[in-house]
């Protein structure tokens, strides 16, 4: 199946990528690499969840808005290449914004890592992976995540 016919089957719509709000690119590509900026929480135009976790944004509020980072990473990496088959995931990196005393950034970040993995399968889609508290972050984003991805031939 199709990278394109699983996120169908998902109901996923890739958004257009959001312009950087700094001096950046969404997305580079060195040979095989593709690196992709860390993206917040963002769906449908609007910040999901503002704050942080262990405070005013649940666990499954945090993982709603990880997904939504992790779709708009995709959508950053299929505006680099025109398209996703062939692409693994080698390295996930989540920053959580979170209250001093959260300890559930893993869990958080699960719903990024659950995405890639079903959008891409289990093969591509689960790579390593790396989760922080962090104090804040961008737009009081809950969330913000990055991806290292691997263009296969």
């Amino acid at each position: 199946m199709s990278v394109a016919d699983r996120l169908q089957a998902l109901g996923i719509e890739l958004p257009s990528v959001t312009p950087p709000l700094a001096v950046y690119r969404p997305a580079v590509r060195s040979g095989n690499l593709v690196i992709v900026s860390g993206q917040v929480a963002i769906k449908d135009g609007a910040l999901l969840y503002p704050g942080k976790l262990g405070d005013a944004v649940s666990v499954e509020q945090g993982q709603e808005a990880a997904r939504a980072c992790a779709v708009n990473a995709l959508a950053a990496a299929h505006s680099l290449l025109g398209a996703l088959d062939g692409v693994r995931v080698l390295r996930t990196i989540g920053y959580v914004a979170s209250t001093p005393d959260f300890l559930q950034h893993p869990a958080v970040v699960n719903g990024a890592s659950e995405l890639f993995r079903d959008v891409l399968g289990e093969e591509h889609g689960v790579g390593a992976r790396c989760a922080f508290g962090v104090a804040a972050l961008p737009m009081d984003s809950p969330v913000e995540v990055e991806v290292m991805l691997e263009v296969q031939s």
